[in-house]
């Protein structure tokens, strides 16, 4: 089970708001377990904190923007990305004006810094969200598409098109999070000429420079005006008959505009709440539809806020029945553990196959057989019995009681033909033998009873 992660020391950064074109700092801090990732305006009475999450996304224009009630911070998006993609679940920001400095238009300066102060490991568990079927958003208006695939990790394929000579369709693909850093954090933002006047008319891009973005010049303009948008934005004089890219330093890779998109695409993402397993393919994306999937994703993960383990019957277990019954004392027709999925220091996925046959069957009810709710924790509680009995010398001379029971739901009927799978994990450390957990049955993706349980662990006699 991986764990979460937060930094190991605060960093801090400073630079130009790319659309005020104020001087700001910037500072990243280690945060506790299960914080997520917030933005504290430093700069305004009582500090307030804004939760990074796509609900809290209020405009999506030229950037990512969040806001709670008045109080507003854009162009989170290259932090963000950044955050992800190395694996920090934890951390405050803090910052001193309403946005984020844009830096060299990419993710690279947070990579470094992330980088440079390390992270630390922390005791929860990190709570991937795992896709287990496809799952798309389309906008018809612009023809944006992104489709979830399922896959055994987090990964993107994006695809970009413009109506343009230079610029038109690109492609870039990131397959494994470990490349982020080499591969996509380098890719800077990217500008059309055309786009320039307008944006600086709406009172934007105050902090846009050569040295922060790639300009892109593709339809051709009087040398006039071409001079004047130069002046406005302090670069040097173009040849209005040569039409191609602006910028200082040259493209990184051929298909940067199409890793900057997905750098994008990474740290709108990251606005989901909870690291994804499954792969992303998107078409023509951008802010607005990258939020508006985040959101949905965030309604999916509601519906189903304790997702059901995967379960591979293909797959060998890592105890088999003899070994549970060396572990357990139970018996027919208490035995109500097959076999175990998955085991860790604090966690247990275990199985049991509901069949026609199970004794209990023939007095609830004859007529409508149900599996006892009872017997359902019981069954969980055998799964937790197994986690700790694991970690034993001599787990034969050894039983588990119950001391208490509490917060059981039961949300479906459990009847023959079911497959039960159960999520057991330790609320707190074993203390004088005593051990608190939270279990969870399902069957498919459906969870079908929950219980918090303290047991207790007795040497026989």
């Amino acid at each position: 089970m991986l764990k979460q992660n937060t930094l190991k020391g605060s960093f801090s950064l400073y630079g130009k708001g790319l659309h005020t074109g104020l001087d700001l700092t910037i500072t990243f801090n280690p945060a506790p377990e299960n914080h997520g990732y917030k933005i504290q305006r430093i700069d305004l009475p009582d500090m307030p904190k804004i939760d990074a999450i796509a609900e809290n996304v209020v405009d999506t224009q030229r950037g990512t923007v969040l806001a709670t009630g008045d109080v507003r911070c854009s162009t989170v998006e290259h932090a963000m990305a950044a955050l992800y993609a190395l694996g920090v679940d934890n951390v405050l920001i803090q910052v001193n004006g309403p946005e984020f400095p844009i830096l060299d238009g990419s993710s690279a300066t947070y990579v470094k810094e992330i980088q440079r102060v390390g992270l630390k490991e922390q005791n929860a568990i990190k709570d991937f969200y795992v896709i287990t079927h496809k799952m798309e958003f389309r906008d018809e208006k612009t023809n944006a598409c992104i489709t979830l695939l399922p896959d055994e990790q987090f990964s993107i394929t994006c695809m970009i098109s413009f109506n343009g000579k230079i610029l038109s369709s690109q492609f870039a693909t990131l397959d494994n999070m470990e490349d982020f850093a080499d591969e996509i954090a380098s890719a800077r933002t990217f500008v059309f000429v055309r786009e320039i006047e307008p944006l600086l008319m709406a009172g934007l891009i105050k902090g846009g420079n050569l040295d922060n973005a790639i300009v892109i010049y593709e339809t051709q303009t009087t040398q006039e005006n071409l001079d004047k948008l130069c002046e406005l934005t302090n670069a040097e004089k173009h040849d209005a008959n040569e039409l191609g890219y602006i910028q200082h330093k040259p493209l990184v890779w051929e298909n940067e505009p199409a890793r900057h998109k997905l750098l994008d695409i990474i740290g709108d993402m990251a606005l989901i709440g909870r690291p994804i397993k499954g792969r992303i393919i998107a078409t023509r994306p951008g802010h607005t539809i990258n939020n508006k999937f985040a959101r949905m994703m965030r309604k999916e993960i509601r519906k189903h806020d304790v997702q059901a383990p995967t379960y591979n019957p293909d797959r060998e277990p890592v105890m088999d029945n003899n070994r549970i019954r060396e572990l357990l004392p139970h018996r027919y027709p208490m035995q109500l553990v097959d076999k175990v999925i998955s085991i860790g220091s604090n966690s247990i996925v275990a199985v049991k196959n509901v069949t026609g046959n199970e004794e209990f069957f023939q007095g609830h009810f004859p007529n409508e057989p149900v599996m006892p709710g009872v017997l359902q924790i019981e069954a969980m509680a055998q799964t937790g019995g197994l986690l700790v009995l694991n970690t034993l010398e001599e787990p034969e001379r050894w039983s588990t009681y119950f001391l208490r029971i509490d917060n059981v739901k039961f949300r479906q009927k459990v009847v023959p033909g079911d497959t039960l799978i159960f999520k057991v994990e330790m609320i707190t450390p074993i203390r004088h033998g005593i051990s608190s957990m939270k279990g969870y049955a399902f069957v498919g993706e459906n969870c079908v009873t929950e219980a918090t349980f303290t047991a207790q662990m007795i040497k026989n006699r």
